[in-house]
């Protein structure tokens, strides 16, 4: 009887690792700079034939992993990839904030939500109240960035020069003005608003920081002002605290120094 070897599956790993090897190469700090990198600057990184780098990428952009710019032809991840890391990171993140939450609202007896931003809005992803069930009046709904303590938490990590691509020419808030609201948050730990977003509505809110550091969402407390308004401040750092759990949760290792912020010019 003559055996069969089959091949194919060493050869399929060797062509993923090949494919992982480009991505890698496109997720470079030197890629993520220039906003994408070529054929030949890829082939130069991962040391492969060029004509091998342009067939590998033109699979990968027909299935969405890469994407090429039609003006300079370079290469960068695509809309596929970030959804995929999307989805597990949001399911994860959700996971994680959910029970801290609980306690948040238990112990502020206030409904709590979490956020993350979504271009210039605010858009929550999970509310919850200090009982035992989840409340959904906010879930999926966005709202203007620069109006609530969400979106100054969430803008922590912007660049002056990236406010302005974002809101520049929105008009409702001066991007200088905005600017100093983020820094006053980052200072205090958490950013606080009143009657700012909604008459008679305060809120406060907090940074969840990923393991990187980054912040990738914001714990918030909103209510009426009878009701939350002489107690901001407390609630402020409660929320804080209860963020600073959500990012140890997810990694994160707060570092006694860092780098000096851009400046608004």
């Amino acid at each position: 009887m003559t055996r069969v070897t089959d091949t194919s599956s060493p050869a399929r790993g060797h062509g993923l690792r090949r494919d992982i090897d480009l991505l890698e190469a496109l997720a470079s700090d030197e890629a993520q700079h220039a906003g994408g990198l070529g054929v030949v600057r890829l082939a130069q990184l991962v040391g492969r034939e060029k004509t091998q780098i342009s067939r590998a990428l033109k699979a990968l952009a027909a299935e969405g992993i890469v994407e090429r710019d039609p003006d300079t032809l370079e290469y960068r991840l695509g809309w596929r990839l970030f959804s995929l890391v999307a989805r597990t990171s949001e399911s994860r993140l959700v996971r994680v904030a959910e029970p801290v939450m609980h306690a948040l609202s238990a112990d502020l007896e206030e409904t709590s939500h979490l956020c993350v931003l979504s271009d210039r809005e605010v858009l929550t992803l999970l509310s919850v109240s200090g009982h035992s069930f989840r409340v959904h009046g906010w879930e999926g709904r966005g709202v203007p960035a620069w109006q609530t303590s969400a979106g100054r938490v969430l803008l922590a990590d912007a660049t002056p020069d990236e406010l302005y691509v974002r809101f520049g020419t929105s008009g409702e808030l001066p991007v200088p003005e905005l600017w100093a609201l983020i820094q006053q948050a980052k200072r205090r730990g958490y950013a606080g608003v009143d009657e700012e977003f909604e008459a008679g509505l305060v809120g406060v809110s907090a940074p969840v920081r990923d393991f990187r550091g980054r912040v990738v969402a914001a714990l918030n407390i909103s209510a009426p002002k009878s009701r939350l308004g002489e107690r901001l401040d407390e609630a402020g750092r409660t929320t804080a605290r209860a963020a600073a759990r959500v990012s140890t949760l997810l990694g994160w290792e707060p570092r006694r120094t860092s780098a000096p912020g851009a400046r608004l010019t």
